[in-house]
């Protein structure tokens, strides 16, 4: 499964389960960690660690295996990584302390560094 299909499969798992604000970010010419992020809010702990479930669920059902999950024991910032899609669901006062949309923004591309 290339990285769009997998984006896709990530963004319907998310909003199926009420995920707030998702974001996608196109990493390819910034890192080589991963083609996208993509970035979800949950309000509470349970929420936040249902919608990295339901990823990793959608994900399995499609025939693919997650390289890791972190982050599900405390619920406040979950990792699900997909290989080329890494996918961070958070609290909203964790995600504005992190910023990870602006500090992505900001990040120079491969190119110029």
């Amino acid at each position: 499964m290339d990285s769009e299909q997998l984006k896709k499969l990530v963004i319907d798992a998310l909003e199926e389960i009420k995920a707030i604000d998702i974001v996608e970010i196109d990493v390819r010419d910034r890192t080589s960690i991963c083609d996208v992020m993509v970035i979800a809010t949950g309000n509470t702990n349970r929420q936040v660690k249902s919608l990295a479930e339901s990823v990793v669920l959608k994900v399995k059902a499609a025939g693919e295996q997650p390289v890791g999950v972190e982050g599900q024991t405390v619920g406040e910032w979950v990792l699900v990584d997909l290989g080329d899609v890494v996918v961070h669901v958070m609290q909203p006062q964790t995600r504005e302390f992190y910023s990870l949309e602006k500090l992505w923004e900001m990040a120079p591309n491969k190119q110029e560094s």
